[in-house]
Parts: structure tokens; C-alpha cells; sequence
């Protein structure tokens, strides 16, 4: 039906938010389906391991690149596209932009190769809407690192990593603005879902017309 993502720098409390939506709409009668990346299926999963694992240190930047599209291209074909196909409303914590942002504008990758190896990928496919929680890297960082007993392997990039990726991600909200929303994260769960959860009508509502 249509393809939600959501998007942010570390500890910007999207994977609490991406969860709130999808109890919001069941209760609304959608069928929905909640996936992340990477990851998101049997085998893009065991990608996901590879890619986090702190202890995987000489893991190089192309190989990591190419880690990140081969395990998007497995969420699509098995999780994405079979729901989408199925009438359900797909919620993705991660996509597309995040590799744009991380590899791209963090790694310093050509972010014109990054956008064609990523729409072979995907074979075009792109979200409907893209919500992108925009939070103080300082803040996020520290919310991320009390989240869990232990940083995966991006986490443990420095600062200065993390700031270009805010970066990034602004500056693709920047250049489409029609399918990327910012939501300031600078008030409580609740005032931040109350946002969320209207961006997501709106597109259900031009969906339905």
C-alpha cells in the first residue's frame, strides 16, 4: 500500500517511534508490516551481523558499502516488495538515505555512485515518505550509548563521524523536501509521535482519495 522509512542520526529515537506508528495503525485497521535495515530478512540479517560487529574492525569501506546495498537488495525481495504487493503498509527503520549519509557524506564515497548502485539495488524503488529525526549529535550519541549494554561498530565512530552524518541527512531533507520530513527531536515521545503520527495520515489520506 505504501513504503514509510524512517531516519536519523544515532540515538535519535526513531526505533521508538517507527514502533508507536505501527501500534497506531493497526489500531486503525491497517495490516502493517515493521522491518529495518540492514537486516529486515532471513538473509539480510546475516549480513546485519557482520556489519555491526564491533569486533570486525578491518572490515574496509568498500566492503562495507557493498555489504549495506547486497542486504538491502535481499530486504526488498523478500520482505519489502511481498507486503507492498499484499496491500500492507511497510514501516523501515533505515533505508536508503542512511547509506547516502553514512557512507556517502561520513565515508566521503562519490554520492552520485552511491545514488546508481543504490537504485540497482533497490531496482527504483523509493518511499512514499521519509521521516527524519533530527536530534543534537552530543544528545543522541549519549541516548544511544545508555540504550545499550554495548556500542556496535558505528557507534564507536567519533563525533566527528556522526556530524557529518546529521549533516547528510539534512542535506538530503534539503533536496526533497516533498519526501523527507524533519522532525525536531526537542520535546517528550509524545509530542514527537503527535508529529509522526500526522505526516503519516496525510500520505494514508492522499493514498485513499
Amino acid at each position: 500500500m505504501c513504503f514509510i522509512t524512517f531516519e536519523g542520526p544515532e540515538g535519535s529515537g526513531k526505533s521508538t517511534q517507527i514502533a508507536l506508528l505501527a501500534a497506531h495503525l493497526r489500531k486503525e485497521g491497517y495490516k502493517v508490516v515493521l522491518t529495518r535495515e540492514p537486516g529486515g530478512s532471513l538473509i539480510a540479517d546475516k549480513i546485519r551481523q557482520i556489519l555491526l560487529d564491533k569486533n570486525n574492525k578491518e572490515l574496509c569501506a568498500n566492503a562495507e558499502l557493498l555489504l549495506y546495498l547486497a542486504s538491502r537488495a535481499q530486504h526488498l525481495y523478500e520482505t519489502v516488495e511481498p507486503a507492498l504487493k499484499k496491500g500492507y503498509i511497510v514501516l523501515c527503520d533505515r533505508f536508503s538515505d542512511s547509506t547516502l549519509a553514512y557512507q556517502g557524506y561520513a565515508r566521503g564515497f562519490d554520492r552520485k555512485t552511491i545514488r546508481d548502485l543504490n537504485k540497482f539495488a533497490v531496482s527504483g524503488r523509493k518511499p512514499d515518505l521519509t521521516i527524519l529525526f533530527d536530534i543534537d549529535i552530543k544528545k543522541g550519541l549519549k541516548r544511544a550509548h545508555k540504550a545499550k549494554n554495548s556500542k556496535d561498530r558505528l557507534e564507536l565512530e567519533p563525533s566527528a563521524f556522526h556530524y557529518k552524518v546529521r549533516k547528510g541527512f539534512l542535506a538530503i531533507a534539503a533536496k526533497e523536501p516533498r519526501r523527507v520530513k524533519v522532525v525536531r527531536v526537542n520535546s517528550g515521545v509524545k509530542e514527537v509521535f503527535a508529529e509522526v503520527a500526522c505526516l503519516a495520515g496525510a500520505l494514508l489520506k492522499r493514498k485513499n482519495a
